[in-house]
């Protein structure tokens, strides 16, 4: 599994440890907050890549980015359909495995991907994951239940 690091799109690996038959990610990060620093830098680089494409500075042809963003609205938001099918479908795979390594490995890279177009929608729409973890951070401590009922208020 990768993520993006800090100055360009290089990758940051995890290591998977077998404790118990619990399968536990760690990663190789040694502060904690830089979690939060590597969404807000790929959710800059998703933004800066879309001001570029904007501005005429991006080639569809040579950008994965700016492909999504010149095919608009319904391609970005049937992007993110596929990748979650493709969660769903890892997720089922990794459960029928036993959580066997691979196949953790396999959904985690499913979910990687999901998220990533979550990015590119969320900047296609002008927000950012801040705005989602805000709406999280209201949600937090009430009752999934409750808030589900509130919202048909």
């Amino acid at each position: 599994m990768a993520l993006f690091g800090k100055n360009s799109l290089e990758f940051k690996t995890f290591t998977y440890s077998n404790i118990d038959r619990n399968l536990i990610m760690t990663t190789q990060a040694k502060d904690p907050s830089s979690n939060m620093d590597a969404i807000k830098r790929l959710a800059d680089v998703v933004d800066a890549r879309r001001a570029d494409f904007l501005a005429g500075k991006s080639d569809p042809d040579i950008s994965y980015i700016a492909k999504l963003f010149s095919k608009g609205d319904d391609a970005i938001l049937k992007k993110i359909g596929e990748e979650a099918a493709e969660t769903v479908m890892a997720a089922k795979d990794s459960r029928f495995s036993n959580l066997a390594p691979a196949m953790q490995t396999k959904f985690v890279g499913e979910i990687a991907d999901l998220w990533f177009h979550c990015f590119v929608a969320l900047s296609q729409f002008n927000l950012r994951p801040e705005d989602v973890i805000a709406e999280l951070e209201r949600r937090e401590g009430v009752s999934g239940i409750a808030e589900k009922a509130a919202r048909k208020n």
